[in-house]
C-alpha cells in the first residue's frame, strides 16, 4: 500500500474493519439501538424541565405532579438499564474485535518468510499486533457508542429547537459549518504528525526490546551509556514530535471550542428577551445550547482520534497485506492443504533424495547473488558436510533445502519432485533442523520436546535424550523433564540448550537432518557428546552438516567446500587433504590455531 493511499483511506479506513465487527453485529445493533433510545431520553429531559417550569412553577399548581414524577422516575430507570447494557456490549465488542484482529495477525505472521523478519524488528511487529489493534478495538466499540449518543443527541436537539423557535435555532446551528471547514483545514496535518508519532513509538518499543534481549551483550561490551544515549535521543525526538502533535491538536480544539461557544453566547444574547415572556422556552434553549457543547467537544476529540486511529489501521493492514516471498500455489493448497489445515492423507512419503538443479539465489534484500548456477545431488542416507568461510553460502544451501527462501532461478528437487509442487508443511514435517543459536520456548523441557512430536511418550522422550547424550543432563536438573527453562531457555547453559534442541529436532524421526553450525557455540565436553551421537542419529536419513570447525566433519561421506557461492572442492576428508587445495589450507590453519590456543591455555 503506497503512501498516497495510506493518507487518503476512505472513511478513515473504517470499511476495512467491518469484517472484524460483522460476527458481533447483533450486539452491535443492540448497542446502537439502546444508545439511540438513551439519547432520545436525554433530549426529553429539557422538555420535562420546561414543562415543569411552565406548569408547576408559572401555573402554580401541583395537579398531575405525581404522574409527572412517575414518568420521570421510570424514564430515569430505563435510561440507566439501557446505558448499562450498551456499555456491556461495547466492552464485549472491543475485547472480541481485539482478539480476532490479533489472532488474524499472528496467524498471518506464521505464513511469512524469513525475509520479513530480517527486515522488521520485534518492536515494530509487536506494536502493530498489540498497540494498533487496541486502538482499533476502542474505535469500533466505545467511539461508535459515543458517536451514536452524541450525534443523535445533536440532531434531536436541532430538530426540537427548530420546532420551537426556528429563527433562534438557525442562529445557534450556524456553528456547524464552521466545524466542517476547520476539520478540513487541520485533517492532513494531524494525519501526518500522528503517523510520525506512531512510527517513533515503534522505534522506541524496538529499542526497549533490544535492550532487554541483548542485556548480556550490552554489559559485556560496556556500552550501557551509549545505549542509554541512543534511547534518550529517540525519546527526546518522540517528545518533541508529540509536543508538536499536541500543539496542532490543541489549536484545532481551541478554534473549535471558540466556534462551539458561540452557540451559548447567541442564546444568552437573543434568548434573554424570551425569559420575561416564556421562561420555559428560555430554559429549553439554554439547556440545549449548553448541552450542544458536549457533543461538539466530543466531535473535536473524535475527529482527532479518528485521524490518529487511521494511522493504526494503515499500520495493522500493512502487516496483513504483506505477502510471503515463499507461497504455495492454489493447486498445491487444494491437494495438500496449508500450514493450518493440512491434508495429510494426500502427503507422499519422503525418502530423502535432494538435488539442486542450476540454482541461482539472491536474498530479497540483497544486491548480489549468493549462489550462481549451483548444482548438487545428495542421495538418501548420505552424510554431507558443507564447509567454507563466513559468507560463502553454506547456510544458504540449508535455507533453500528447507524452502525458507525460493531460488531466484533453477529448482530444488526432493525425491525427484520440485519443492514448489508440494506444500511447505509437508516438507518441514520431514526435516529436523538444529541451528547455531538454538531457540527454546518458555516452559518446561518436556513441553519443548513435545513441539517436535506432540504424541511422544515418556519412554520415547528418554530414548531420544539418551541418543543425544542429554539424559544425564536432564536428570541432574531440579525437576527433570518438568524443569522450567525460562524465557528462551535462559535458565540453561548454551550447551544444555543445544542438547535439548538436538533432541527436539530428531524426536519426530525426520528423513532429513540439518545441523547448521550446531556445535559452534558449545564447550568441548558437550561437543564430544553431540559428535558421539551424530553417528547414531544420521543412520537411515539424509543429513547435511554445516560446520566451521573442520575437525567435526572428518567422518562425513562427502565434504563440499563452498567459496563465493560455488563448490570449488568435494570429496572425503582424506581425499581433500591429499589434494592439498583450499580445504587443506583451511584445515591446517585451524589445526595450528587450535594447537596454539591449547598451548596458551
Amino acid at each position: 500500500m503506497n503512501k498516497d493511499k495510506q493518507t487518503h483511506l476512505p472513511f478513515f479506513g473504517i470499511g476495512k474493519i467491518l469484517p472484524f465487527v460483522s460476527p458481533y453485529r447483533k450486539k452491535f445493533a443492540i448497542m446502537v439501538i439502546f444508545g439511540l433510545i438513551c439519547s432520545g431520553i436525554d433530549i426529553i429531559w429539557p422538555v420535562y424541565n420546561s414543562y415543569a417550569l411552565e406548569t408547576f412553577v408559572n401555573g402554580q399548581t401541583v395537579k398531575g405532579i405525581w404522574l409527572f414524577l412517575a414518568v420521570y422516575v421510570f424514564t430515569t430507570a430505563l435510561s440507566a438499564v439501557l446505558n448499562y447494557i450498551s456499555c456491556s456490549y461495547a466492552m464485549q465488542i472491543e475485547v472480541n474485535v481485539n482478539k480476532d484482529m490479533r489472532n488474524k495477525a499472528f496467524r498471518h505472521l506464521q505464513t511469512l518468510s524469513f525475509s520479513f523478519y530480517n527486515q522488521n524488528s520485534v518492536g515494530y511487529i509487536h506494536s502493530r499486533v498489540m498497540s494498533d489493534t487496541s486502538r482499533i478495538g476502542s474505535l469500533v466499540s466505545w467511539t461508535v457508542m459515543d458517536s451514536v449518543w452524541h450525534l443523535s443527541y445533536l440532531a434531536g436537539v436541532v430538530i426540537v429547537m427548530f420546532s420551537v423557535n426556528a429563527r433562534l435555532a438557525l442562529m445557534v446551528v450556524t456553528i456547524l459549518p464552521a466545524i466542517v471547514i476547520l476539520f478540513a483545514l487541520f485533517q492532513n496535518r494531524l494525519i501526518k504528525i500522528n503517523r510520525e508519532v506512531r512510527e517513533l513509538n515503534s522505534t522506541i518499543t524496538s529499542d526497549f526490546n533490544e535492550e532487554i534481549t541483548g542485556a548480556r551483550t550490552i554489559k559485556s561490551l560496556v556500552i550501557e551509556d551509549k545505549m542509554f544515549r541512543d534511547f534518550e535521543k529517540n525519546t527526546s525526538l518522540m517528545r518533541k514530535t508529540a509536543v508538536r502533535a499536541s500543539g496542532i491538536r490543541g489549536a484545532f480544539q481551541a478554534t473549535l471550542n471558540i466556534a462551539s461557544s458561540l452557540g451559548l453566547a447567541i442564546v444568552l444574547w437573543k434568548g434573554g428577551y424570551l425569559a420575561a415572556e416564556d421562561i420555559g422556552m428560555f430554559s429549553l434553549f439554554m439547556t440545549y445550547a449548553e448541552g450542544m457543547m458536549e457533543p461538539v467537544r466530543w466531535l473535536i476529540d473524535a475527529i482527532s482520534d479518528l485521524i490518529t486511529t487511521q494511522v493504526n489501521i494503515e499500520r495493522y493492514f500493512k502487516i496483513l497485506e504483506t505477502r510471503s516471498d515463499v507461497e504455495d500455489t492454489h493447486e498445491v493448497i487444494e491437494k495438500y492443504g496449508d500450514t493450518f489445515q493440512p491434508k495429510k492423507e494426500n502427503w507422499e512419503q519422503v525418502s530423502g533424495d535432494i538435488e539442486f538443479v542450476d540454482v541461482t539465489f539472491r536474498y530479497p534484500d540483497g544486491d548480489e547473488d549468493v549462489l550462481e548456477h549451483f548444482s548438487l545431488k545428495i542421495p538418501f542416507g548420505m552424510n554431507l558436510a558443507i564447509v567454507g568461510e563466513t559468507g560463502a553460502g553454506k547456510s544458504t544451501i540449508a535455507n533453500l533445502v528447507c524452502r525458507f527462501f525460493e531460488p531466484t532461478s533453477g529448482k530444488i528437487l526432493l525425491d525427484g519432485i520440485d519443492l514448489r509442487e508440494r506444500s511447505q508443511l509437508w516438507l518441514h514435517s520431514s526435516i529436523g533442523y538444529v541451528q547455531q543459536t538454538p531457540h527454546l520456548f518458555s516452559g518446561t523441557i518436556r513441553e519443548n520436546l513435545l513441539y517436535g512430536d506432540p504424541d511422544a511418550s515418556d519412554e520415547k522422550i528418554w530414548e531420544v535424550l539418551r541418543l543425544v547424550s542429554a539424559d544425564d543432563v536432564v536428570r541432574k536438573l531440579p525437576k527433570g523433564l518438568e524443569t522450567d527453562i525460562g524465557e528462551g531457555g535462559d535458565l540453561l547453559s548454551t550447551g544444555e540448550k543445544q542438547l535439548i534442541a538436538f533432541a527436539r529436532a530428531i524426536i519426530s524421526d525426520p528423513k532429513i537432518l540439518i545441523l547448521d553450525e550446531a556445535t559452534a557455540n558449545i564447550d568441548t565436553v558437550i561437543e564430544q557428546k553431540i559428535q558421539n551421537a551424530i553417528g547414531k542419529i544420521i543412520s537411515n536419513r539424509t543429513s547435511i552438516v554445516i560446520a566451521h570447525r573442520l575437525s567435526t566433519v572428518k567422518n562425513a561421506d562427502r565434504i563440499l567446500v563452498v567459496r563465493n557461492g560455488k563448490i570449488i572442492e568435494q570429496g572425503t576428508h582424506k581425499e581433500l587433504i591429499d589434494t592439498k587445495g583450499y580445504y587443506y589450507s583451511l584445515y591446517t590453519k585451524q589445526y595450528e590455531d587450535e594447537a596454539t590456543s591449547a598451548v596458551l591455555d
